[in-house]
């Protein structure tokens, strides 16, 4: 899977700069406030929700220059965030929720992209958006499938969520990308099916492996294992 999860990877990149060119790469010339040195410091290291309002606009900006220029989706995750909670009605909000999914994404949070990209659909199920939101959440399922030993829980949960983008978004650019991805996951699953066969036939449960190769041959019918079930 490791070359599979290359090309999500390298899909998602691209959706992304799509996205980030979309979105407008604003300048960061916000000049700070007049007060000293440990009013800023204070400011920082509040610990409750008293510390002064920021603009919507400045902390997006910032979240931006953060992912882009110093190359640190952890720390721009957290200024889109911060947008959603200070200004949690504003359009800054709406843009910054997909972008703190995609920052997630970036890091190798994948739940919390989930969280995010899955708040968003349910917020902005109309949104132009809304299938790119769709696909990160299938994206970071996909990216998570573990190999044939393991439990193979989080790769149904890729095929669920890709056929959801392929349902939803049939049209979109992100639909022929699932279903590329789909095979993959649906490969896994079968190789799955195949090591449990394999298993039984050598411990001559016959009936038992028989089974195993039937469900490769009659669900998994254009996954590379097919050959081997039906010999």
């Amino acid at each position: 899977m490791s070359a599979q999860r290359m090309t999500a990877r390298s899909d998602l990149a691209r959706f992304g700069r799509q996205l980030r060119l979309a979105a407008g790469l604003l300048a960061l010339a916000i000049p700070l406030s007049g007060c000293g040195s440990s009013s800023l410091w204070d400011k920082f290291t509040a610990k409750d929700d008293t510390f002064n309002e920021e603009p919507a606009d400045k902390l997006y900006n910032e979240g931006l220059y953060l992912m882009n220029q110093r190359k640190d989706p952890k720390a721009a995750s957290k200024k889109f965030e911060e947008v959603d909670r200070q200004h949690p009605y504003s359009d800054w909000a709406r843009k910054s929720l997909l972008m703190s999914a995609y920052s997630f994404y970036n890091s190798g949070d994948y739940d919390s992209c989930i969280g995010a990209a899955t708040r968003y659909v349910t917020l902005h199920p109309g949104s132009s958006d809304a299938a790119y939101a769709q696909y990160l959440i299938a994206a970071s399922h996909y990216d998570q499938i573990p190999d044939v030993s393991r439990d193979q829980g989080r790769t149904e949960k890729a095929i669920a969520a890709l056929e959801e983008v392929i349902r939803k978004y049939p049209t979109s650019e992100y639909a022929n990308s699932a279903k590329a991805k789909l095979e993959g996951a649906r490969d896994q699953l079968a190789g799955k099916e195949m090591e449990v066969g394999r298993y039984n036939l050598e411990k001559r449960n016959f009936t038992g492996a028989i089974n195993r190769f039937k469900t490769v041959v009659t669900q998994y019918q254009t996954t590379r294992h097919v050959e081997e079930a039906l010999a």
